[in-house]
Order: structure tokens, then sequence, then C-alpha cells
């Protein structure tokens, strides 16, 4: 029964499953809503199983719908990066790498690998996207990127990390802070009395924070909550109050005298992790493999 798969009738089941109505992948191929709804059709007779169950929202695959979903995925990611190989062989050096990563990085990820890479490989180009812990993970795992930068990513058995650094993170404040000059070690408890700036529960930092206060049965109850580190830095470089994060992401700050850290003692801030991500099983290009060795070597965060 499973001896023959038409192989071209497979996107029309990947698109279906991705957009989450037929409506939507017919929209997205340039197609009739019709003519998928037929492809996936023949499809599952040909394979004789059911792919994909209809509900007044939409469409939802079934396990043997996933499986071939996946596959498809897979099997698409290894075309281009066998592309991108062939073309390093002619000596075209072209390409495309894609990238997600947590905003923390942004600063250590342009002025260490990225701007030493795009003047060694100047016709490579660079997709680089901004995302939570839960969004890196799932577009490396499915392929929507070809690596990812994070801070201590949920065990996963679809990812690998490449390389990884431990990271602790640190109270941040201005230089007018009341526990700055004061002898230590602190708690995170000892904080609690000042405002403070925090993530969003999806960003890795702030879990880790969750952590925390699951241990200390305490509440971290932030002034200011926000997805953007800029804000994070800006709101302790205008003397507002304290943030947590590790001392990479206020670099340029630390250097400058702007900003100052503060050791936390807690085992889960001292043994945080910055971790360099790919899907398990993925043969990246030659071009992705150049930037893996150049954001292992380069990072600040993987040092």
């Amino acid at each position: 029964m499973y001896e023959t798969l038409n192989e071209a009738r497979l996107v029309y089941l990947f698109e279906s499953i991705q957009r989450g109505t037929m409506r939507a992948a017919a929209d997205a191929l340039n197609i009739a809503p019709s003519a998928v709804s037929r492809q996936v059709a023949l499809l599952e007779e040909e394979l004789g199983i059911t792919l994909i169950e209809r509900h007044t929202r939409g469409i939802k695959p079934t396990e043997a719908g996933k499986l071939l979903s996946q596959y498809y995925r897979e099997q698409h990611s290894h075309k281009a990066d066998v592309l991108a190989e062939l073309q390093e062989l002619r000596g075209l050096r072209k390409g495309t790498i894609r990238i997600v990563l947590g905003e923390g990085f942004v600063s250590d990820m342009m002025a260490g690998p990225l701007a030493k890479f795009g003047a060694d490989y100047k016709d490579i180009s660079v997709v680089l996207d901004v995302g939570g812990t839960s969004e890196i993970m799932r577009r490396v795992s499915e392929d929507e990127a070809d690596m990812g930068l994070v801070m201590n990513p949920p065990p996963d058995n679809k990812i690998v990390s490449r390389k990884y650094s431990r990271q602790p993170i640190y109270a941040v404040v201005g230089p007018d802070f009341p526990l700055l000059h004061k002898p230590g070690p602190f708690e995170i408890k000892d904080f609690l009395p000042y405002p403070m700036a925090l993530n969003h529960t999806t960003f890795g930092l702030r879990q880790i924070l969750q952590l925390v206060e699951q241990t200390e049965k305490i509440r971290l109850t932030p002034n200011l909550t926000t997805n953007s580190f800029y804000i994070l830095r800006q709101f302790v470089r205008l003397q507002m109050g304290v943030t947590f994060l590790p001392s990479f992401v206020v670099s340029s700050e630390l250097a400058s005298g702007e900003l100052f850290t503060i050791p936390v003692k807690h085992p889960v801030m001292e043994n945080a992790e910055a971790h360099l991500i790919t899907r398990s099983g993925r043969k990246l290009s030659s071009a992705a493999n150049k930037m893996l060795q150049y954001m292992s070597s380069r990072l600040t965060s993987m040092q």
C-alpha cells in the first residue's frame, strides 16, 4: 500500500496543515481551494489513510498527517541545504542564513560575528529575527531558522546545543542604586523593596526568575513589564529601578560606567546558560556552518 508516495502532493498537505485551512493554503499556493482539497484527497486515497480531520474552524492533522508534514519540511530543508552546498562548490559563495535569537543577544551578535562574517562573505545574506524562547525553539525545530540563540532552553529531543556557556543573571542597576556600594552577598529578596522592570513570561530570562520565585517562595511584582531589552536598559539607565540580566546584554553600558551589576546569590541565577542551538539531525549548509563557527568563537555570550 505504501510502495509509492507522490511527493508532489505533499506541498498541498503541508500548506493546509501549516495554515489551518484549505482556503488559506490555496491563497498561499495561488490556486483554487478545490484543487488543494482534491490533491490532499488523492494523497489519502493513494496511501489508504486519513491525513486530516475537518472541523468547523479549519483542519487538524492526524498522526499520519503530522508525520508526512514533518517529512516534507525536512526534505525541503535538506534540498535547500544541498543547493547551497552546490553553490559553494561552484564557487558562487552565495546563500541565505536564517538566525532567530532572543533580543538580549542582538548587540552581542551585531558587534561580534555578524560584522566579521559580513566583511568576509559579502555575497551571503543573513536573516536575523528576534523572538521569545518558545518561538525560537519552534522555528529552529521546524527548520524556519538554521540556528538560534536562547537562554536556558527547555529539554527538547528535536533540539541540540552546538555550544553553551554559563552566563549568570545579575541585578543591573544605575550608579545611585542604594545597594550598589553595600557589602553583599545579596539574595533576590533584597531587591523586592525597589522598583523593577522584567520581561514577559515568554522570555527565557523571565522563566529563570520564575524558578527563583518558586524556590524562594516569593513573588516579583514588576513596575514595568516589556518585550524589549532596550526598554529594560533604559529603565535602569534612567535610575528608575533594577532589572536582572546577564552581563553580555549590557556589556557596552558596563564598560562606559553607565550601568553596574550586583551578583545575586542563588544557584538558578548563578548557573544560567546561553545556548547556540540547531535542529537535531540537521545538516547545515557550508554558509550556515561558517556562521556557526563565527558565532561559537566570537560571541561574548558563548565564551
